[in-house]
């Protein structure tokens, strides 16, 4: 069976997390992965505290499992939510954009398991000594908001940098990608962009037809210039975005403006001309719409199987 460190660290059947994803993450999604094994996950990003509160209760409604909350460190309304997770006895918090360092004494004093998602070896050495007991190291093939490394790189050297369990996103969508980020020296995986392809998942129909159509090769990243670089499908907003980015009379503020709000549009309108349909580039990958409980147990059935395909064979070359 698929097992590590982190299924009895965090008392999750499989070690598969689904991503944090903004507008997207909330209590049916994050539900159905975590009775189904795995850990889900609800996003506080764009959402204020009180919805947040509602979504986590609204959670406990429907599993029993454990479940975490992703928080995004920059949101002007964090450190609110930092302590609301407190208070909602949340088990597990993910955090992304900047340090969790102000918040750990109390985090870690609460019982709750603090789990960094970052793009660098020395970030995840700095995670581990204030007391993270896990890491998400995420390559640039992931869908939303990215960092420079690609996973291949990235992986191997965040497991050499640290003695926590390192879970391994970007670009991870079926049984074929645990079992290479395990073989990296990963001890799980954290899915976005399959997960969108979820029944369970509340984006707009246009959004998961768009999913279904692409392949590997229908995503641009975005917002290099900005110094926030993001990956999402190729669409008329998205095309549109990089050539102002090109375009020298156009300031960061226009271009900042232009995209206000687009991630919101796609997910709960399917807006075509103004949306931002944000995927990975595992995307190819999404071939039809399930529920969350047969994606897991997919990905599992393969992963075990090529796990104990790598493993015979290295069996058979010692007797060789």
């Amino acid at each position: 069976m698929l097992k590590s460190r982190v299924c009895e660290l965090l008392g999750i059947k499989y070690p598969i997390f689904q991503g944090g994803m903004a507008w997207i993450s909330e209590s049916s999604l994050a539900s159905a992965v975590s009775n189904a094994g795995g850990l889900g996950i609800i996003s506080c990003v764009n959402a204020d505290s009180e919805i947040i509160r509602k979504e986590i209760r609204k959670c406990k409604a429907l599993t029993d499992k454990p479940f975490a909350v992703n928080i995004m460190l920059k949101a002007p309304n964090a450190a609110e939510i930092a302590q609301m997770v407190i208070d909602e006895g949340v088990p597990v918090v993910t955090t992304g954009a900047g340090s969790p360092a102000k918040y750990m004494d109390a985090w870690l004093a609460a019982g709750i398991k603090v789990i960094p998602v970052l793009a660098a070896a020395s970030i995840a050495s700095r995670m581990e000594r204030l007391g993270a007991v896990a890491v998400v190291a995420e390559g640039g093939e992931s869908g939303g908001h990215i960092g420079e490394m690609n996973t291949m790189a990235l992986i191997p050297n965040v497991v050499d940098a640290v003695s926590i369990p390192v879970i391994a996103a970007g670009g991870i969508g079926d049984g074929r990608g645990i079992a290479a980020a395990f073989m990296l020296g990963a001890e799980g995986v954290q899915c976005g962009t399959r997960f969108l392809g979820s029944t369970e998942c509340i984006i707009h129909q246009i959004y998961k037809e768009k999913l279904l159509a692409a392949s590997e090769t229908d995503t641009i990243v975005t917002g290099k210039t900005l110094g926030h670089p993001v990956r999402a499908l190729k669409t008329p907003f998205t095309k549109k975005f990089a050539s102002m980015e090109k375009d020298p009379q156009v300031t960061p503020e226009q271009i900042l403006e232009y995209g206000s709000g687009s991630l919101r549009k796609a997910v709960q309108n399917g807006d075509e001309v103004y949306g931002s349909f944000m995927a990975g580039q595992s995307v190819g990958m999404v071939k039809e719409i399930k529920p969350a409980a047969e994606i897991i147990q997919e990905m599992v059935s393969d992963a075990e199987s090529l796990l104990k395909m790598g493993t015979m064979l290295v069996d058979n070359s010692k007797m060789i």
